[in-house]
């Protein structure tokens, strides 16, 4: 089981803040689970899809798509932040 985290437009759109997930066995890393969120469709497969800037973390620390993830973890999607 994971903890998903979901932040700003990300948790508006989908309507909830955080979820945890039984991750399947075929789900090794972030670009996969990202593919798996997006196969539930709907605000889902717009708000992570590839085309859409999503950044994660997983443990807290910046991560990417071949970043493993495994029971324990807590993965978290948010927009990319800007500055001025």
């Amino acid at each position: 089981m994971i903890t998903v985290l979901y932040f700003a437009r990300l948790r508006e759109a989908l309507g909830m803040s955080s979820e945890q997930i039984s991750l399947p066995a075929e789900v090794r890393d972030l670009e996969g689970l990202r593919a798996m969120l997006i196969a539930r469709g709907g605000a889902w497969g717009n708000e992570l899809a590839s085309s859409k800037p999503v950044r994660a973390a997983v443990n807290q620390a910046m991560a990417v798509g071949d970043t493993a993830v495994a029971d324990g973890d807590e993965v978290a999607f948010f927009p990319p932040v800007t500055g001025g």
